[in-house]
């Protein structure tokens, strides 16, 4: 498993659960994930989360500028690089980097040999690693869904050092079903779970997103189809 060192004093719940989402995302994760974002044929539950990440893609790339050229931007957690390719064709300089070696493996296969004015850099590691630069834009689209409403703001706050633009992102957000479904899975052997989706209240996160200093709350928007449902945030740049 190819992962870079912490970029922290000392570990944290972020760096352990970092690690944990590398290890399911290249092991029995790996082609259930390479499927569900091809155009092959899946169950009906998985089509309806494709559904549902095929249409939050779409609203994170329309809260980006439409010409993306001399722009960097950082896909932050990229799984299998298709808001990368996409945000590279409108001329945007990408660091597209995940923690799941295997996914940008399959990334790096799948992305077109010509991308006009933009090109993508693929990387394997920690998107809070500080050498990776600055950036125009940053996106992190349901890669902050496994951390608590607390670990999502310091992240957060760590890729705003790097940023002068917007950050895009997306939480789970909290539904009763959602508790109820988030509780249940806690009954199980671990070894028969992938890492919990922690339910968060947006009233919550809104409100310690405040603190953020030199950043606004700007759209927000929730996407829901079957079992995928998960909520967009952008935050803007005084």
């Amino acid at each position: 498993m190819a992962t870079q060192a912490s970029y922290h004093p000392q570990t944290t719940r972020y760096d352990m659960q970092r690690e944990k989402l590398a290890a399911y995302f290249d092991g029995t994760a790996r082609k259930a994930w390479i499927d569900l974002t091809s155009d092959v044929k899946v169950s009906g539950i998985r089509a309806t989360v494709r559904a549902g990440r095929d249409a939050m893609r779409a609203q994170l790339l329309d809260w980006l500028p439409e010409d993306l050229r001399r722009t960097n931007l950082l896909d932050a957690g990229c799984g299998t690089g298709s808001l990368s390719v996409e945000a590279a064709c409108r001329g945007a300089v990408v660091t597209a980097i995940d923690v799941a070696g295997g996914l940008v493996d399959i990334a790096r296969e799948r992305a077109p040999s010509y991308l006009g004015h933009g090109r993508i850099d693929w990387r394997v590691g920690d998107m809070l690693d500080p050498t990776l630069g600055e950036f125009h834009h940053i996106v992190a689209m349901d890669s902050l869904i496994h951390y608590t409403a607390a670990d999502i703001v310091d992240t957060l706050t760590a890729l705003s050092q790097r940023c002068h633009g917007s950050i895009l992102f997306t939480f789970a957000p909290y539904t009763p079903l959602l508790g109820a479904m988030n509780n249940l899975g806690k009954v199980f052997p671990r070894s028969d779970r992938s890492p919990a989706i922690i339910p968060v209240s947006e009233d919550n996160l809104r409100q310690r997103l405040s603190a953020l200093k030199g950043w606004d709350i700007g759209r927000s928007g929730r996407i829901s189809s079957g079992f995928y449902k998960s909520h967009a945030m952008e935050l803007v740049k005084r």
